[in-house]
């Protein structure tokens, strides 16, 4: 099994990046849409939005490369953090989608959170430097 997600783990890095980068800009392409589940006690909705889509397309960017990968990550499960309450706002205020996609955003989170914090091992991937020879005194 541990090899398999060895085997994974690279190009479900291209997943998640381009999943956070697409969602990103679907905040500028749609804020309606994302306007919807911000909750009301929130101030500056539209600005929530917009920064909200920064951020995910910061971190989807983020991962993909290799000397920000470990920062983005670790910014990926802040975002998917501060962004719960909007999940808990569509699950129990009944603003959109069916009761299914409310509820089941809310445990979805935690398997993103995971999903991120597999990239914050560093340590785990090959490196692709070489050390230099020693040279003989």
């Amino acid at each position: 099994m541990n090899s398999i997600l060895a085997r994974l783990k690279t190009p479900l890095r291209y997943v998640m990046g381009l999943f956070y980068i697409t969602a990103g800009v679907t905040h500028f392409l749609n804020p309606e849409w994302f306007l919807q589940i911000v909750p009301p006690m929130l101030p500056a909705p539209l600005l929530l939005v917009y920064l909200s889509g920064v951020a995910e397309i910061v971190v989807g960017v983020g991962v993909l490369i290799p000397q920000t990968r470990h920062y983005a990550a670790l910014g990926t499960v802040a975002l998917l953090v501060a962004v719960y309450p909007a999940n808990i706002y569509m699950a129990v205020a009944d603003v959109m989608g069916s009761e299914l996609v409310q509820w089941g955003r809310l445990p979805l989170q935690a398997v993103l959170v995971a999903w991120a914090l597999w990239y914050t091992d560093t340590y785990s991937e090959p490196s692709t430097a070489s050390a230099a020879p020693e040279q003989a005194d």
